[in-house]
C-alpha cells in the first residue's frame, strides 16, 4: 500500500488534537478525513472505505468504544485498522477498547512520531476485504487454517477427516471462515444464521458456536479456530 493510496479518519472531539494528528499524518502522505462526532464518523464509515481510523475513547453523538464496535458490525470498514485515543491510562480500559474491536491502543498524552509509528505498522498488516472469503480455490471451496468447506456439496473437512455438521453449523462455519478475522456480533450472527426466526435469543448463538467447537475442534475448551471476542461476538482466527 503505497501512500499517496492510504485514506485515514480521524476521529478527535478536540480540535487542536484532530488537527495536529491529521498535519503529521498528512506529512507521511496519507489522505486525512477529520470529524469531531461520533455519529458523524459513523456516517463516513458506512459511505466510504478508509485503510485506517483513529478514534477518541470520549466522543460526542457516539463514544468511541460504540463506534468502534458498529464499524466492525457493519460491511464496508469491518476489517479496516482501529487505533483508539484516550486519556485513560488504566489496563481495564485498554482491554475495553481491544476487546470493542480497536487493533491498537495510545493514551494521552501522546508523542505524535508514536502515533505515527503505530499507524504505519497497522497499515502493514494484511487486510481481509469484509465481502470476500477468506481463501477459495478455483471450485469454489473455501480453504483456512486445514478446513476445507465444500459449500456445493454441504462438505466439512478438517485436517483431512470430514466431518458431519447440521445446516446451522454448517452455515455459521462458512460465514466465519469466509471472513477471517472479522468480529461478528451475537445480533449480527442471529440475524444470519436464524434469518428471523422469532423464538431465538443471542443464547442461541452461544449455544451454536459451542456445538461447532465440539465437530471441529480438538480441544473445545481451548479453540483454535473460532474465538470468542469477550464483549463483542465471535470471530474465526486470522490467517
Amino acid at each position: 500500500m503505497t501512500p499517496s493510496a492510504t485514506r485515514v479518519l480521524v476521529v478527535e472531539d478536540e480540535a487542536h488534537i484532530r488537527e495536529l494528528v491529521c498535519l503529521h499524518l498528512r506529512h507521511e502522505g496519507y489522505v486525512c478525513d477529520d470529524v469531531g462526532d461520533g455519529k458523524a464518523a459513523l456516517e463516513r464509515t458506512q459511505a466510504e472505505r478508509y485503510d485506517l481510523l483513529v478514534l477518541d475513547v470520549m466522543l460526542p453523538g457516539l463514544d468511541g468504544l460504540s463506534l468502534c464496535r458498529a464499524v466492525r458490525n457493519g460491511r464496508l470498514n469491518a476489517d479496516v485498522p482501529i487505533l483508539m485515543l484516550t486519556a485513560r491510562r488504566e489496563e481495564s480500559d485498554k482491554v475495553v477498547g481491544l476487546e470493542s474491536g480497536a487493533d491498537d491502543y495510545l493514551t494521552k498524552p501522546f508523542g505524535v512520531r508514536e502515533l505515527v509509528a503505530r499507524a504505519r505498522a497497522l497499515l502493514r498488516r494484511p487486510r481481509q476485504r469484509p465481502d470476500a472469503p477468506a481463501q477459495v480455490d478455483a471450485s469454489g471451496i473455501v480453504k483456512v487454517h486445514g478446513i476445507e468447506i465444500d459449500v456445493a456439496r454441504r462438505r466439512v473437512r478438517v485436517d483431512g477427516r470430514e466431518i458431519e455438521l447440521t445446516d446451522q453449523e454448517f452455515r455459521l462455519l462458512h460465514l466465519l471462515a469466509s471472513h477471517v478475522g472479522i468480529v461478528f456480533s451475537r445480533e449480527a450472527l442471529l440475524g444470519k444464521i436464524w434469518r428471523g426466526d422469532t423464538f431465538v435469543t443471542v443464547r442461541s448463538v452461544d449455544t451454536l458456536v459451542k456445538r461447532l467447537r465440539r465437530r471441529i475442534e480438538a480441544d473445545p475448551a481451548n479453540p483454535r479456530f473460532l474465538l470468542t471476542v469477550w464483549g463483542v461476538g465471535y470471530k474465526f482466527a486470522d490467517v
